[in-house]
């Protein structure tokens, strides 16, 4: 699992003192009567944005619920909505998550699996690790026989500004255990969600 670094966090006075700078940067004036309480206001949304970092998806994942009469089959949520930011450009990434595991012997409640997508999508991603990390956490914590997760999203950093390419969504996906080992597993995983193939 991905743990950030701990560092030394600036305080809110200092965070709202940098927004003004931007915004001075950009040509405006922050002193304006539109933007007196903008700095405050971007603060307050890195806050909800960046959320991430202030907890650990293994913690959500803890608890588990051995009671499942010998359930051994796939489970799959599908279309989890996410937001996260790209770590080159703090431009939105918006997008969907699938994801499956094959329990052992114990399963989790299906929304701390929502959880941990939400969590690793509030910190400033790339969504190749971002895909990474809720896959090795699943596999590290949960101990199943294995997972799939695929995340589908758009990149604002490529729509809005560069090529300016508004409908490309970027699709990547990580397979472990039987996912990547077992060819029917995996195509199971792929039609439940509404996809054909990926090849690995």
């Amino acid at each position: 699992m991905d743990t950030p670094r701990k560092i030394e966090r600036p305080s809110r006075e200092e965070a709202e003192a940098a927004v003004r700078v931007l915004l001075r940067w950009t040509g405006d004036d922050p002193d304006r009567d539109g933007l007196l309480d903008t700095p405050g206001r971007v603060v307050r949304a890195w806050e909800d944005w960046f959320n991430g970092y202030n907890e650990d998806p293994a913690d959500m994942l803890a608890r588990t619920f051995e009671e499942v009469e010998g359930y051994d089959e796939m489970i799959v949520l599908r279309d989890i909505r996410f937001e996260s930011h790209c770590e080159h450009h703090v431009a939105p990434i918006i997008g969907k998550a699938h994801v499956a595991y094959i329990p052992t012997n114990r399963v989790v409640g299906i929304s701390k699996l929502a959880r941990v997508v939400e969590v690793y999508g509030k910190r400033l991603q790339i969504q190749e690790k971002m895909t990474a990390q809720i896959a090795n956490t699943l596999a590290e914590v949960l101990k199943p026989r294995g997972v799939a997760v695929m995340l589908e999203a758009v990149h604002e950093c490529m729509s809005t500004r560069g090529v300016y390419k508004p409908d490309v969504q970027t699709v990547t996906s990580r397979m472990l255990g039987e996912f990547r080992d077992n060819e029917a597993t995996r195509r199971e995983f792929l039609a439940i969600i509404g996809k054909r193939r990926v090849d690995l």
